[in-house]
């Protein structure tokens, strides 16, 4: 119990001081690269403890060379793992961590939609993330009766915005309420969908080691990037027609 005070009160101050000096407002997107492609992703203010845990993760290098080293088709692909930088083609990934956890932080708003980055963890009672390792969802479409079933199961009732969104987007929606989510991509979402549909061997670890750097946007490739993804307005059609006198009135 001491040994679990401490870890988590080292985490808690490293993270406070890091935010003291960076801010998140300025910080709040990340870039994924790997040979397949990359993408960027949004980190939710809703989930500071997260946000600021992969910022100061991401800022410190500690992902660059780690593997992508589980990935299941329709599912997820999951990356983070520290002792995979240097793995050897058999060695089996995913218990490697730092030395703390990250209390979940669920909020019924965020749910895992595909395109969306939560937390790996494993069966603690608390539910707490791993410090390090995570993931990006993929997912499949899902049905009304598959989400009254899931709704049943995890008890959280989707609004019709979210069903929308299961139904025509897709996801992984057993795992709300259970994992938590943090940010979205907002761009790139293909490096996904390739990572998926990779060769596999043992454990869904990709045949072929795909290694990634992580590095947290500036803040003027903040601004260009918010640019970039303001939808551009649609003009509307202007149409032209003839009176009963013959002249033209424009309409739209």
């Amino acid at each position: 119990m001491k040994q679990i005070f401490i870890t988590l009160a080292t985490f808690f101050i490293s993270t406070v001081l890091w935010s003291q000096t960076t801010s998140p407002s300025t910080k709040s997107y990340v870039k994924i690269t790997t040979e397949k492609g990359s993408c960027i992703v949004k980190l939710y203010d809703e989930t500071p403890l997260h946000r600021d845990n992969f910022l100061k993760l991401a800022t410190d290098s500690f992902y660059n060379g780690t593997l992508f080293h589980r990935v299941i088709k329709d599912f997820m692909i999951q990356g983070g793992d520290p002792t995979s930088k240097n793995a050897t083609p058999d060695m089996m990934l995913g218990s490697g961590n730092v030395d703390y956890r990250i209390p979940f932080e669920f909020k019924n708003h965020l749910i895992h939609k595909k395109g969306t980055l939560a937390a790996a963890r494993d069966n603690n009672p608390e539910k707490a993330s791993s410090g390090c390792q995570f993931y990006l969802v993929q997912g499949k479409k899902w049905t009304d009766m598959e989400l009254n079933q899931i709704e049943n199961y995890i008890g959280l009732k989707y609004t019709l915005e979210q069903r929308l969104l299961y139904k025509t987007l897709g996801g992984a929606a057993f795992l709300d309420n259970n994992y938590t989510v943090y940010g979205e991509i907002v761009k790139g979402m293909e490096m996904v969908d390739i990572i998926a549909d990779v060769p596999k061997g043992a454990n869904d670890r990709p045949i072929t080691d795909i290694k990634m750097q992580v590095s947290v946007l500036s803040p003027q490739e903040v601004e260009m990037l918010e640019k970039e993804l303001i939808p551009t307005p649609v003009n509307p059609t202007i149409k032209t027609t003839k009176t009963l006198n013959g002249k033209k009135n424009r309409h739209k």
